[in-house]
Protein backbone atom coordinates (compact mmCIF):
# COMPACT_ATOMS: atom_id res chain seq x y z
CA UNK A 1 0.00 0.00 0.00
CA UNK A 2 1.62 3.38 -0.90
CA UNK A 3 1.48 6.24 1.65
CA UNK A 4 -0.99 8.70 1.34
CA UNK A 5 -3.15 11.61 2.65
CA UNK A 6 -6.34 10.78 3.54
CA UNK A 7 -7.86 13.84 1.66
CA UNK A 8 -11.79 13.19 2.28
CA UNK A 9 -10.94 13.35 6.19
CA UNK A 10 -8.70 15.83 6.06
CA UNK A 11 -11.17 18.12 4.32
CA UNK A 12 -14.10 17.36 6.76
CA UNK A 13 -12.11 18.02 9.57
CA UNK A 14 -10.57 21.38 8.41
CA UNK A 15 -14.24 21.95 8.04
CA UNK A 16 -15.14 21.03 11.52
CA UNK A 17 -12.37 23.46 12.80
CA UNK A 18 -10.32 20.50 14.09
CA UNK A 19 -7.47 21.05 11.08
CA UNK A 20 -5.67 24.13 10.75
CA UNK A 21 -3.93 25.28 7.81
CA UNK A 22 0.21 25.50 8.42
CA UNK A 23 1.26 29.46 8.29
CA UNK A 24 3.14 30.39 5.21
CA UNK A 25 6.68 28.82 5.62
CA UNK A 26 9.27 32.29 6.09
CA UNK A 27 12.58 32.40 7.53
CA UNK A 28 13.05 31.67 11.02
CA UNK A 29 15.88 34.75 12.76
CA UNK A 30 17.52 33.00 15.65
CA UNK A 31 20.51 34.71 17.49
CA UNK A 32 23.55 33.91 16.34
CA UNK A 33 26.28 31.30 16.94
CA UNK A 34 28.54 28.53 15.42
CA UNK A 35 27.05 25.11 14.37
CA UNK A 36 27.87 22.66 16.93
CA UNK A 37 24.88 25.09 19.01
CA UNK A 38 21.45 23.44 19.60
CA UNK A 39 18.75 25.03 18.50
CA UNK A 40 14.88 25.44 19.42
CA UNK A 41 12.14 24.84 17.09
CA UNK A 42 9.28 27.55 17.01
CA UNK A 43 6.84 25.35 15.85
CA UNK A 44 6.25 23.18 18.63
CA UNK A 45 4.25 20.64 16.56
CA UNK A 46 4.22 16.91 17.99
CA UNK A 47 4.10 14.09 15.88
CA UNK A 48 1.85 10.53 16.90
CA UNK A 49 2.36 7.36 15.56
CA UNK A 50 0.12 4.63 16.24
CA UNK A 51 -1.43 1.50 15.15
CA UNK A 52 -4.83 0.33 15.47
CA UNK A 53 -5.69 -3.33 17.00
CA UNK A 54 -7.58 -4.44 14.25
CA UNK A 55 -7.75 -3.34 10.09
CA UNK A 56 -11.45 -2.30 10.36
CA UNK A 57 -13.94 0.16 8.00
CA UNK A 58 -13.50 4.14 9.25
CA UNK A 59 -10.90 2.84 12.03
CA UNK A 60 -9.12 6.73 10.69
CA UNK A 61 -12.71 8.14 11.98
CA UNK A 62 -13.02 7.67 14.90
CA UNK A 63 -9.57 8.33 15.82
CA UNK A 64 -10.12 11.72 14.72
CA UNK A 65 -13.15 12.10 16.82
CA UNK A 66 -10.65 11.56 19.52
CA UNK A 67 -8.68 15.01 17.88
CA UNK A 68 -12.26 16.97 18.04
CA UNK A 69 -13.50 15.97 21.49
CA UNK A 70 -10.25 16.98 22.66
CA UNK A 71 -9.87 20.26 20.45
CA UNK A 72 -6.57 19.18 18.91
CA UNK A 73 -6.08 21.24 15.24
CA UNK A 74 -4.31 18.66 12.68
CA UNK A 75 -1.70 19.20 10.35
CA UNK A 76 -1.04 16.23 8.48
CA UNK A 77 -2.00 13.08 8.48
CA UNK A 78 -0.96 10.11 6.33
CA UNK A 79 -0.93 5.99 6.67
CA UNK A 80 1.38 3.65 5.66
CA UNK A 81 2.28 -0.15 5.85
CA UNK A 82 3.14 -1.48 9.60
CA UNK A 83 6.97 -1.61 10.17
CA UNK A 84 5.87 -4.81 13.03
CA UNK A 85 3.08 -6.73 11.85
CA UNK A 86 2.41 -7.77 7.88
CA UNK A 87 -0.83 -6.82 6.68
CA UNK A 88 -1.36 -3.91 9.08
CA UNK A 89 -1.39 -0.42 8.90
CA UNK A 90 0.19 2.89 10.72
CA UNK A 91 -1.06 6.37 10.78
CA UNK A 92 0.98 9.24 11.63
CA UNK A 93 -0.43 12.42 12.84
CA UNK A 94 1.12 15.75 12.66
CA UNK A 95 -0.88 17.84 16.01
CA UNK A 96 -0.44 21.50 16.89
CA UNK A 97 0.39 22.27 20.31
CA UNK A 98 -3.27 23.62 21.42
CA UNK A 99 -6.27 22.12 23.06
CA UNK A 100 -6.04 19.58 25.43
CA UNK A 101 -3.28 17.43 23.36
CA UNK A 102 -2.35 15.37 26.99
CA UNK A 103 -5.57 13.93 27.26
CA UNK A 104 -6.03 12.89 23.36
CA UNK A 105 -2.92 11.37 23.91
CA UNK A 106 -4.26 9.35 26.61
CA UNK A 107 -6.79 8.24 24.97
CA UNK A 108 -5.66 7.22 21.49
CA UNK A 109 -2.44 5.17 23.55
CA UNK A 110 -5.53 3.14 24.89
CA UNK A 111 -7.56 2.03 22.17
CA UNK A 112 -4.08 1.60 20.13
CA UNK A 113 -1.70 -1.80 19.64
CA UNK A 114 1.25 0.46 19.84
CA UNK A 115 1.96 4.21 20.36
CA UNK A 116 4.81 6.39 19.97
CA UNK A 117 5.46 10.36 20.24
CA UNK A 118 7.93 12.30 18.31
CA UNK A 119 8.56 16.30 18.62
CA UNK A 120 10.75 19.00 18.48
CA UNK A 121 10.22 19.93 21.66
CA UNK A 122 9.74 16.90 23.17
CA UNK A 123 10.81 18.12 26.59
CA UNK A 124 7.57 20.13 26.56
CA UNK A 125 5.30 17.23 25.49
CA UNK A 126 2.70 18.04 28.40
CA UNK A 127 4.23 15.55 31.20
CA UNK A 128 3.17 12.52 28.83
CA UNK A 129 6.77 11.30 29.88
CA UNK A 130 7.35 9.30 26.80
CA UNK A 131 8.10 12.34 24.07
CA UNK A 132 10.92 11.18 21.56
CA UNK A 133 13.18 13.87 20.45
CA UNK A 134 11.82 14.18 16.37
CA UNK A 135 14.31 12.50 13.67
CA UNK A 136 13.95 12.47 9.88
CA UNK A 137 12.28 8.95 8.63
CA UNK A 138 12.81 9.35 5.16
CA UNK A 139 15.16 11.71 3.22
CA UNK A 140 12.62 14.07 1.93
CA UNK A 141 12.13 14.86 5.65
CA UNK A 142 15.60 16.91 5.24
CA UNK A 143 12.97 19.40 4.33
CA UNK A 144 11.24 19.90 7.31
CA UNK A 145 13.95 21.03 9.38
CA UNK A 146 16.28 22.53 6.76
CA UNK A 147 15.39 26.29 7.29
CA UNK A 148 15.53 25.84 11.16
CA UNK A 149 18.24 27.90 11.51
CA UNK A 150 20.41 29.60 14.22
CA UNK A 151 21.48 32.61 11.60
CA UNK A 152 19.89 33.92 8.40
CA UNK A 153 21.57 35.84 5.18
CA UNK A 154 23.11 39.02 5.82
CA UNK A 155 22.56 38.34 10.39
CA UNK A 156 26.33 38.63 10.27
CA UNK A 157 27.65 39.00 13.87
CA UNK A 158 29.30 42.54 14.67
CA UNK A 159 32.95 41.12 14.64
CA UNK A 160 32.54 39.45 11.40
CA UNK A 161 34.86 40.45 8.10
CA UNK A 162 31.81 41.55 6.54
CA UNK A 163 29.28 43.11 9.08
CA UNK A 164 30.13 46.34 7.59
CA UNK A 165 30.07 45.47 3.56
CA UNK A 166 26.37 46.01 2.17
CA UNK A 167 27.56 44.26 -0.68
CA UNK A 168 29.13 41.20 0.73
CA UNK A 169 25.69 40.98 2.94
CA UNK A 170 23.32 41.29 0.44
CA UNK A 171 25.49 38.85 -1.89
CA UNK A 172 25.12 36.49 1.59
CA UNK A 173 21.74 37.32 1.97
CA UNK A 174 21.27 36.18 -1.84
CA UNK A 175 22.70 32.34 -1.43
CA UNK A 176 20.56 31.88 1.76
CA UNK A 177 17.33 32.20 -0.36
CA UNK A 178 18.98 30.05 -2.58
CA UNK A 179 19.59 27.26 0.10
CA UNK A 180 15.79 28.15 1.82
CA UNK A 181 14.10 27.85 -1.33
CA UNK A 182 15.26 24.01 -2.11
CA UNK A 183 13.73 21.61 -1.49
CA UNK A 184 14.80 17.40 -1.51
CA UNK A 185 14.58 16.39 -5.77
CA UNK A 186 15.86 19.59 -7.14
CA UNK A 187 18.33 20.32 -8.90
CA UNK A 188 21.33 21.62 -6.77
CA UNK A 189 21.32 25.79 -7.54
CA UNK A 190 24.04 26.85 -9.60
CA UNK A 191 25.74 29.97 -8.54
CA UNK A 192 27.74 32.28 -10.87
CA UNK A 193 30.61 33.73 -8.70
CA UNK A 194 32.06 37.07 -9.12
CA UNK A 195 35.69 37.75 -9.90
CA UNK A 196 36.04 38.58 -6.88
CA UNK A 197 34.87 35.53 -5.14
CA UNK A 198 36.90 33.12 -7.56
CA UNK A 199 39.70 35.32 -6.46
CA UNK A 200 39.59 34.74 -2.67
CA UNK A 201 38.66 30.85 -3.76
CA UNK A 202 42.07 31.08 -5.69
CA UNK A 203 44.28 32.39 -2.72
CA UNK A 204 42.96 29.76 -0.47
CA UNK A 205 43.44 26.92 -2.84
CA UNK A 206 46.46 27.91 -3.94
CA UNK A 207 48.12 28.10 -0.49
CA UNK A 208 46.62 24.89 0.99
CA UNK A 209 47.66 22.81 -1.93
CA UNK A 210 51.05 23.05 -1.12
CA UNK A 211 50.46 21.73 2.37
CA UNK A 212 47.87 18.83 1.24
CA UNK A 213 50.78 16.30 -0.09
CA UNK A 214 52.55 16.47 3.08
CA UNK A 215 50.10 17.23 5.69
CA UNK A 216 46.65 15.39 4.67
CA UNK A 217 46.09 11.68 5.09
CA UNK A 218 46.24 9.23 1.81
CA UNK A 219 42.31 9.20 1.71
CA UNK A 220 42.19 12.97 1.08
CA UNK A 221 45.47 13.33 -1.10
CA UNK A 222 44.02 10.09 -3.20
CA UNK A 223 40.50 11.58 -3.80
CA UNK A 224 41.60 15.59 -5.01
CA UNK A 225 42.86 14.44 -8.26
CA UNK A 226 40.12 13.15 -9.33
CA UNK A 227 37.98 16.06 -7.90
CA UNK A 228 40.43 18.44 -10.15
CA UNK A 229 39.27 15.89 -12.92
CA UNK A 230 35.79 15.40 -13.00
CA UNK A 231 34.39 18.56 -10.85
CA UNK A 232 36.65 21.40 -12.24
CA UNK A 233 38.81 22.20 -8.85
CA UNK A 234 40.79 24.77 -9.76
CA UNK A 235 42.58 27.66 -8.82
CA UNK A 236 40.55 29.75 -11.50
CA UNK A 237 37.28 27.94 -10.68
CA UNK A 238 34.81 27.38 -7.63
CA UNK A 239 32.56 24.15 -8.56
CA UNK A 240 28.90 23.51 -8.43
CA UNK A 241 27.59 21.83 -5.52
CA UNK A 242 25.91 19.44 -7.92
CA UNK A 243 28.78 18.48 -9.51
CA UNK A 244 30.45 17.63 -6.53
CA UNK A 245 26.66 15.70 -5.34
CA UNK A 246 26.91 13.59 -8.16
CA UNK A 247 30.93 12.94 -8.11
CA UNK A 248 30.10 11.85 -4.42
CA UNK A 249 27.00 10.00 -4.74
CA UNK A 250 28.95 7.69 -6.94
CA UNK A 251 31.94 6.91 -4.64
CA UNK A 252 29.78 6.28 -1.78
CA UNK A 253 26.10 7.42 -1.79
CA UNK A 254 26.81 10.89 -0.17
CA UNK A 255 25.06 13.76 -1.14
CA UNK A 256 25.44 17.31 -0.32
CA UNK A 257 21.81 19.59 0.34
CA UNK A 258 22.51 23.20 -0.01
CA UNK A 259 21.77 25.13 3.86
CA UNK A 260 20.34 28.68 4.54
CA UNK A 261 22.65 29.49 7.54
CA UNK A 262 23.83 27.61 10.81
CA UNK A 263 22.05 24.36 11.85
CA UNK A 264 21.27 22.99 15.50
CA UNK A 265 23.38 19.91 16.32
CA UNK A 266 20.96 17.86 16.07
CA UNK A 267 19.88 18.56 12.82
CA UNK A 268 23.02 18.77 11.41
CA UNK A 269 23.81 15.74 12.56
CA UNK A 270 20.85 13.76 11.42
CA UNK A 271 21.35 14.43 7.51
CA UNK A 272 24.57 12.37 8.21
CA UNK A 273 22.45 9.44 8.90
CA UNK A 274 20.92 9.72 5.31
CA UNK A 275 24.55 10.15 4.20
CA UNK A 276 23.33 14.14 3.67
CA UNK A 277 26.28 16.62 4.61
CA UNK A 278 24.32 20.38 4.53
CA UNK A 279 27.04 22.43 2.64
CA UNK A 280 27.45 26.18 2.18
CA UNK A 281 27.99 28.09 -1.03
CA UNK A 282 29.05 31.22 -0.09
CA UNK A 283 32.25 32.01 0.26
CA UNK A 284 34.64 34.05 2.95
CA UNK A 285 35.15 38.12 2.92
CA UNK A 286 37.53 39.27 0.58
CA UNK A 287 39.24 41.24 2.65
CA UNK A 288 40.44 38.02 4.84
CA UNK A 289 40.72 35.32 2.62
CA UNK A 290 42.80 33.08 5.01
CA UNK A 291 40.07 33.68 7.95
CA UNK A 292 36.50 32.87 8.12
CA UNK A 293 34.64 32.82 11.40
CA UNK A 294 32.10 29.85 10.09
CA UNK A 295 32.19 27.53 7.47
CA UNK A 296 32.19 28.77 4.10
CA UNK A 297 32.79 27.27 0.32
CA UNK A 298 36.30 26.92 1.02
CA UNK A 299 35.78 24.67 4.47
CA UNK A 300 32.89 22.56 2.48
CA UNK A 301 34.68 21.65 -0.70
CA UNK A 302 38.52 21.51 0.35
CA UNK A 303 38.37 20.50 3.42
CA UNK A 304 35.15 18.10 3.69
CA UNK A 305 34.33 16.70 0.23
CA UNK A 306 37.50 14.90 -0.62
CA UNK A 307 36.70 12.59 2.11
CA UNK A 308 33.43 12.04 1.96
CA UNK A 309 34.50 9.98 -1.02
CA UNK A 310 35.98 7.92 0.80
CA UNK A 311 34.29 4.38 1.69
CA UNK A 312 35.15 3.93 5.25
CA UNK A 313 35.14 7.57 6.11
CA UNK A 314 31.73 8.35 4.90
CA UNK A 315 30.26 4.72 6.73
CA UNK A 316 32.05 6.89 10.30
CA UNK A 317 30.36 9.83 9.22
CA UNK A 318 26.89 8.00 8.92
CA UNK A 319 27.51 6.13 12.20
CA UNK A 320 28.06 9.64 13.89
CA UNK A 321 24.59 10.39 12.35
CA UNK A 322 22.59 7.49 12.70
CA UNK A 323 23.90 7.58 17.09
CA UNK A 324 22.12 11.15 17.04
CA UNK A 325 18.53 9.60 16.27
CA UNK A 326 16.22 10.59 18.65
CA UNK A 327 18.71 10.73 21.37
CA UNK A 328 18.94 12.85 24.48
CA UNK A 329 20.33 16.52 23.95
CA UNK A 330 22.88 15.62 26.68
CA UNK A 331 23.92 13.11 24.13
CA UNK A 332 23.37 15.31 21.48
CA UNK A 333 26.24 17.34 22.57
CA UNK A 334 28.78 14.92 23.14
CA UNK A 335 28.13 13.39 19.58
CA UNK A 336 28.66 17.14 18.71
CA UNK A 337 31.80 16.66 19.95
CA UNK A 338 32.98 13.74 18.60
CA UNK A 339 32.06 15.39 15.26
CA UNK A 340 34.41 18.49 16.33
CA UNK A 341 37.28 16.27 17.27
CA UNK A 342 36.96 13.76 14.18
CA UNK A 343 34.60 14.66 11.11
CA UNK A 344 36.08 18.57 11.82
CA UNK A 345 39.93 18.39 13.73
CA UNK A 346 40.67 14.53 13.59
CA UNK A 347 44.08 13.76 13.19
CA UNK A 348 45.27 10.01 11.98
CA UNK A 349 48.73 8.15 12.07
CA UNK A 350 50.06 6.95 8.53
CA UNK A 351 53.66 5.49 9.19
CA UNK A 352 53.95 6.79 12.54
CA UNK A 353 53.45 10.09 11.27
CA UNK A 354 50.34 12.28 12.13
CA UNK A 355 48.29 13.44 9.21
CA UNK A 356 44.93 15.44 9.06
CA UNK A 357 41.85 14.48 7.67
CA UNK A 358 39.69 16.96 9.94
CA UNK A 359 37.82 19.81 7.73
CA UNK A 360 38.87 22.59 10.17
CA UNK A 361 42.38 21.50 9.65
CA UNK A 362 42.53 20.97 6.03
CA UNK A 363 40.37 23.94 4.91
CA UNK A 364 43.28 26.20 7.21
CA UNK A 365 46.81 26.39 6.30
CA UNK A 366 47.86 27.90 9.74
CA UNK A 367 46.17 25.53 12.12
CA UNK A 368 46.94 22.32 9.77
CA UNK A 369 50.88 23.43 10.52
CA UNK A 370 50.08 23.39 13.80
CA UNK A 371 48.52 20.38 14.61
CA UNK A 372 50.89 18.27 12.11
CA UNK A 373 54.12 19.92 13.48
CA UNK A 374 53.83 18.82 17.15
CA UNK A 375 52.92 22.06 18.77
CA UNK A 376 49.37 20.49 20.68
CA UNK A 377 48.75 18.07 22.96
CA UNK A 378 47.68 14.61 21.14
CA UNK A 379 45.30 11.95 22.38
CA UNK A 380 43.57 8.71 21.20
CA UNK A 381 40.21 9.04 20.31
CA UNK A 382 38.41 7.22 22.39
CA UNK A 383 34.35 8.69 22.39
CA UNK A 384 34.11 7.95 25.74
CA UNK A 385 36.80 10.50 26.66
CA UNK A 386 36.51 12.85 23.58
CA UNK A 387 32.94 13.16 23.92
CA UNK A 388 33.55 15.08 27.23
CA UNK A 389 36.45 17.35 25.56
CA UNK A 390 35.63 21.10 26.14
CA UNK A 391 36.91 23.09 23.12
CA UNK A 392 37.57 26.66 21.45
CA UNK A 393 36.30 27.69 18.43
CA UNK A 394 37.57 30.68 17.65
CA UNK A 395 41.18 29.59 18.30
CA UNK A 396 43.55 26.97 17.42
CA UNK A 397 42.72 23.24 19.56
CA UNK A 398 44.83 22.72 22.42
CA UNK A 399 44.33 18.73 22.08
CA UNK A 400 43.66 16.83 18.98
CA UNK A 401 42.27 13.02 18.89
CA UNK A 402 44.10 10.74 16.81
CA UNK A 403 42.43 7.76 15.01
CA UNK A 404 43.98 4.85 14.24
CA UNK A 405 42.16 4.15 11.11
CA UNK A 406 38.88 5.49 9.94
CA UNK A 407 37.52 1.51 10.32
CA UNK A 408 38.78 1.84 13.86
CA UNK A 409 36.84 4.93 14.64
CA UNK A 410 33.98 3.59 13.40
CA UNK A 411 34.03 0.62 15.64
CA UNK A 412 34.46 2.00 18.37
CA UNK A 413 31.45 4.96 17.33
CA UNK A 414 29.19 1.94 16.65
CA UNK A 415 30.39 0.60 20.56
CA UNK A 416 29.63 4.01 21.76
CA UNK A 417 26.12 4.44 20.52
CA UNK A 418 25.00 1.45 22.35
CA UNK A 419 25.19 3.71 25.37
CA UNK A 420 22.68 6.29 23.90
CA UNK A 421 19.19 5.80 26.03
CA UNK A 422 16.49 5.51 23.60
CA UNK A 423 13.90 3.04 23.76
CA UNK A 424 14.81 1.52 19.88
CA UNK A 425 17.42 0.58 17.22
CA UNK A 426 17.83 2.81 13.96
CA UNK A 427 19.04 1.06 10.43
CA UNK A 428 19.04 3.13 7.30
CA UNK A 429 17.36 1.31 4.66
CA UNK A 430 19.61 2.87 1.14
CA UNK A 431 17.02 1.17 -1.31
CA UNK A 432 14.41 3.64 0.28
CA UNK A 433 16.05 6.04 1.53
CA UNK A 434 14.15 5.79 4.99
CA UNK A 435 14.93 5.06 8.24
CA UNK A 436 13.79 1.96 10.14
CA UNK A 437 13.11 2.21 13.83
CA UNK A 438 13.50 -0.96 15.18
CA UNK A 439 11.86 -2.01 18.01
CA UNK A 440 9.96 -5.41 17.68
CA UNK A 441 10.42 -8.92 16.88
CA UNK A 442 8.87 -9.25 13.32
CA UNK A 443 11.64 -6.22 12.34
CA UNK A 444 14.47 -8.20 13.63
CA UNK A 445 13.33 -11.56 12.04
CA UNK A 446 13.00 -9.81 9.01
CA UNK A 447 16.84 -7.80 9.03
CA UNK A 448 18.02 -11.28 10.30
CA UNK A 449 16.69 -13.42 7.40
CA UNK A 450 17.62 -10.76 4.71
CA UNK A 451 21.27 -10.57 6.09
CA UNK A 452 21.34 -14.62 5.87
CA UNK A 453 20.19 -14.53 2.19
CA UNK A 454 23.21 -11.67 1.83
CA UNK A 455 25.93 -14.17 3.69
CA UNK A 456 24.40 -16.95 1.16
CA UNK A 457 25.56 -14.89 -1.89
CA UNK A 458 28.83 -13.95 -0.72
CA UNK A 459 29.76 -17.79 0.27
CA UNK A 460 28.55 -18.46 -3.46
CA UNK A 461 30.71 -15.98 -4.88
CA UNK A 462 33.50 -17.30 -2.39
CA UNK A 463 33.58 -20.43 -4.07
CA UNK A 464 33.21 -19.29 -7.73
CA UNK A 465 36.78 -17.38 -6.65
Amino acid sequence: MKEFVIIADVIAKKEEGSLSSSPPDVPKLMPGGNYIRPGRDSSKRTCLLFEPPAEEVGVLARYLKIFEKFGVNLAHIESRPSARETSRYEFMVECENGGNLKDAIKEIKEVSDHFSLISRNYQDDQGNGDGVPWFPRRIRDLDRFANQILSYGAELDADHPGFTDSVYRDRRKYFADLAYNYKHGQPLPHVDYTEKEIETWGKVFRQLTELYPTHACKEHNHVFPLLMENCGYQENNIPQLEDVSNFLRDCTGFTLRPVAGLLSSRDFLAGLAFRVFHSTQYIRHPSRPYYTPEPDVCHELLGHVPLFADPSFAQFSQEIGLASLGAPDDYIEKLATCYWFTVEFGLCRENNKLKAFGAGLLSSYGELTYSIEGKAEVRPFDPQKTAIQKYPITEYQPVYFVAESFEDAKDKMIKYATTIPRPFGVRYNPYTQSIEVLDSKPQIESIVQHLNQEMQTLLNTLRKL
